[in-house]
């Protein structure tokens, strides 16, 4: 049986979160693709930038959690909404974020992969 678009994406999303909480930069560059940028309150983080944090130990995560995914397709694009928790450590600070993630991603010969992702946390958490 073959997946539907949409259950790709919440899988990939899935794996991702995985690869996130294991801090393997070789294994979580295999999600973004190499022009990625990720835009939060600090401003906008390339992809290469944010490997290197990873790498070097200044960003370690503990938790990645997307729920509430909200799925939209057009053609070989997707756009995920989704809420969720991000904690860890950053410059040996411990965070913990609950956060609304916006993601675009392309799909291309097959495999999907993200090209944007955009950060803002939630007001009032319930």
């Amino acid at each position: 049986m073959r997946l539907t678009e949409e259950q790709e994406l919440t899988d990939f999303v899935n794996l991702w979160d995985q690869a996130m909480v294991s801090n393997d930069a070789d294994e979580i560059s295999k999600f973004i693709s190499d022009d990625w940028v990720i835009v939060g309150s600090d401003g906008i983080t390339s992809k290469l930038t944010f490997l290197q944090s990873i790498i070097s130990g200044i960003l370690i995560h503990n938790r990645m959690d997307s729920d509430e995914l909200i799925i939209k397709l057009y053609g070989n694009t997707g756009i995920i909404i989704s809420r969720g928790t991000s904690a860890g450590t950053y410059n040996k600070q411990t965070f913990s974020l609950y956060e609304w993630s916006t993601s675009m991603f392309l799909k291309n010969e097959g495999k999907w992969l993200c090209v944007l992702t955009m950060l803002t946390p939630v007001q009032n958490p319930q």
